[in-house]
């Protein structure tokens, strides 16, 4: 028999939190989030307290914890879209059709009571969590940003009457050194036709001080860039401080690319971040001290980077200002200091960003899909 309990006391949190590490434990494609974030989720620490709806639920069989989801409603978007979603995210199911159609029915049950007549996911609060169901890649080693799973949670969301929203893809690149130096020249010839210059941290400023200095026109930049695009919506002040303060740890400024024109206008922007999701496997997603050693040495010495966020001004977009923003990251891999990029999420028909990869020795390696069911 199966019991759906909808999560409220302090062992609900935990056994919700903990679930995924039980079931990935020993997958070496797994990379598990910060457990300390997710506990946070259940807080006032949790900054989409004020903008959004929630309920998380766990599944029970036999007194053991088989599953869970989380439920969202994300009042800013559909405020913003005009449209009345509820949103999935993690969700975690054996393999099992009786627990995930029940996970299903509780949400569901929850979303129409909250008027709601479009569900979606995986969708987290923003853009900017994990979303995205694997449906190719599954011996692929995750990154961070993103979410593991099953191949077989595919057959169990489809089984509840989700359909196919939105695919992303992912790439695994290496540099290419027949095409290296057309980049940095085709680099060198925008920076000069558009009299651009990259944005750099000055010797003697630290690394809080230029993050905070930039921070206004990045956010600029994703918020206009980025505003069209599937599921996003803008970030308010306090989401931005939210997340640049849960990424502050993992940032290192060589790896930020910001280009700005002879005005200071900010006109284009990328990020990565070195390759650490392998430093938190073994402590199941928890600071102990061997993951902050382990951490520490592949954030000093990655063997490879994660592509976060590419952002242009759409006024831009189309004047190549996206070549010399990559050549920064390029270099690091043409000169062997890391062997490899992986590049997170890119839509499936947005053909401008998918196309650049051209540069690099390129194989899509992941496809992640969006389900959507109308009620």
């Amino acid at each position: 028999m199966v019991e759906i309990k909808e999560v409220k006391t302090k062992k609900q949190i935990r056994e919700f939190c903990n679930l995924p590490n039980l079931m990935y434990k020993g997958n070496p494609y797994y990379i598990p989030p910060l457990y300390m974030d997710e506990l946070a989720i259940f807080t006032d620490k949790n900054i989409y307290n004020k903008t959004c709806d929630q309920v998380f639920y766990l599944a029970y069989k036999d007194s053991k914890v088989v599953g869970r989801i989380q439920g969202i409603i994300q009042k800013d978007y559909n405020r913003t879209h005009n449209e009345s979603r509820a949103r999935f995210t993690r969700f975690d199911s054996i393999d099992d059709l009786e627990v995930s159609t029940k996970l299903f029915d509780a949400f569901e049950e929850w979303a129409k009571n909250k008027n709601m007549d479009t569900l979606c996911g995986p969708l987290g609060y923003s853009d900017l969590e994990r979303e995205g169901l694997l449906i190719e890649g599954f011996e692929e080693l995750n990154t961070f940003e993103e979410q593991y799973n099953y191949p077989y949670y595919q057959k169990l969301i489809e089984n509840s009457g989700y359909v196919k929203e939105v695919d992303w893809v992912e790439s695994y690149l290496t540099s290419d050194k027949t095409k290296v130096n057309k980049i940095y020249e085709l680099s060198k010839k925008v920076m000069e036709r558009y009299d651009l210059h990259f944005v750099e941290k000055e010797k003697s400023e630290s690394k809080a001080h230029f993050i905070d200095r930039v921070v206004p026109g990045v956010f600029y930049l994703i918020d206009e860039g980025y505003k069209k695009l599937y599921g996003t919506m803008p970030f308010t002040d306090e989401m931005k401080k939210s997340i640049v303060s849960e990424f502050k740890l993992f940032i290192d400024t060589k790896y930020i690319s910001i280009i700005a024109n002879n005005e200071g206008k900010f006109l284009a922007f990328g990020l990565a971040f070195p390759a650490f999701g392998e430093a938190l496997q073994k402590s199941s997603g928890k600071l102990t001290i061997p993951c902050l050693f382990r951490l520490l040495k592949l954030l000093k010495h990655p063997k490879g980077i994660d592509l976060g966020l590419v952002a242009v001004d759409p006024e831009y977009v189309n004047l190549g200002i996206n070549v010399p923003i990559m050549e920064k990251i390029i270099r690091f891999l043409d000169s062997g200091e890391v062997e490899y990029m992986q590049t997170n999420l890119n839509l499936e028909d947005n053909y401008k960003i998918r196309a650049f990869w051209k540069y690099f020795n390129n194989r899509e390696n992941k496809r992640r899909r969006s389900f959507v069911k109308h009620i």
